[in-house]
């Protein structure tokens, strides 16, 4: 299977100095589902942005469907479907009457318009509210709709920035099932960014976790979880911090300990090959003998919290979740009013 996107060594710094994203490299394979996974900064829309065109990159080589986006930006365009954090839906129009538009931007004839137009809203759930305007739909039904309008050309790739940000948990979770659908029933590739772990790990083929800038790792979910261990053990001590390294060496030497690492928060996460229950008897003793104590301890299997954190440092805190909801309920509230 080819290619659907290539990116290599891609950079994009800012005036002023600001590196969004450095040096980046990857593939998307046709119909595939890719995720994007990281904070506010990372770096995310600022590399959709630069692959469909819209943000010039200071320097890399990006190839979609085999078409330089440099050199013929039109043949991408035309094969490609965007939808950006902020809703671009004109609530002063109809669900239809927003496609319509959409679908004339695109060049395709009134007949065309309406088979189209007819076949998305229905995929969306939306063809009983067409003749509504959108300022009567909710959070949900926008961000629907504002992906249909990215559908009405019947576009190879589609590009979701942030698709479900700011929606209620039931309405995330439907907006999934429609992505599901696309790929599944219209064999379209995919590319999404999120910050959110679930939403990561239950759309994409692959993922890409990328910080300040950098991606720093890629690969499946389950690949990525199973490469940190097979049980991770988050263990908070009650002693002092700063003498607890021969208890920290101690575990490091048991056996099936893979690794110990410390947060700045007096968590340690101990990453073990597997059986990670029958080690926590062994953890109890040494920190006993080592009068440290345990204020807390806990056995898990690894998630992509836990590989974000790995490769990171550093955890997605939920601050960065709410202040993107601000920023979405800001612009839901003023969707294109002028």
């Amino acid at each position: 299977m080819m290619s659907a996107i290539d990116v290599h060594d891609l950079v994009k710094v800012y005036k002023g100095g600001v590196r969004a994203v450095d040096g980046i490299s990857f593939s998307i394979s046709e119909q595939e589902i890719f995720g994007f996974l990281g904070p506010n900064g990372a770096g995310k829309s600022t590399t959709i942005k630069c692959v469909i065109g819209l943000l010039r990159p200071t320097s890399g080589t990006i190839k979609v469907l085999g078409v330089d986006i440099r050199h013929d930006p039109g043949v991408v365009k035309r094969n490609i479907g965007y939808a950006a954090q902020e809703t671009a839906v004109d609530d002063r129009l109809t669900g239809w009457e927003n496609l319509y538009l959409q679908g004339r931007f695109y060049h395709l004839s009134r007949a065309e318009v309406r088979r189209r137009g007819e076949e998305v809203l229905k995929l969306f759930g939306l063809w009983e509210r067409r003749n509504d305007t959108a300022d009567t739909y909710s959070g949900g039904m926008l961000k629907r709709l504002d992906i249909a309008c990215a559908l009405i050309h019947r576009p190879k790739i589609l590009f979701l920035d942030e698709p479900t940000l700011g929606l209620d948990v039931q309405t995330r979770k439907t907006i999934w099932e429609y992505i599901e659908r696309l790929r599944s029933e219209h064999e379209m590739t995919i590319f999404l960014t999120t910050h959110y772990m679930e939403e990561a790990d239950v759309l994409s083929d692959r993922v890409a976790i990328i910080d300040r800038g950098k991606i720093m790792a890629l690969d499946r979910p389950g690949a990525l979880k199973a490469g940190i261990g097979g049980d991770l053990i988050t263990v908070r001590f009650l002693g002092d911090e700063g003498r607890l390294e021969p208890l920290l060496s101690a575990l490091r030497a048991l056996p099936g300990v893979r690794e110990v690492r410390s947060a700045a928060d007096g968590i340690h996460r101990i990453v073990v090959e597997k059986d990670g229950d029958q080690l926590i008897p062994e953890i109890v003793r040494l920190a006993q003998e080592s009068s440290a104590g345990i204020h807390s301890i806990r056995l898990k299997r690894p998630t992509l919290d836990d590989v974000y954190l790995h490769y990171t440092g550093r955890e997605i805190r939920e601050a960065e979740g709410s202040r993107e909801e601000l920023i979405r309920a800001r612009v839901m509230s003023r969707r294109i009013r002028r």
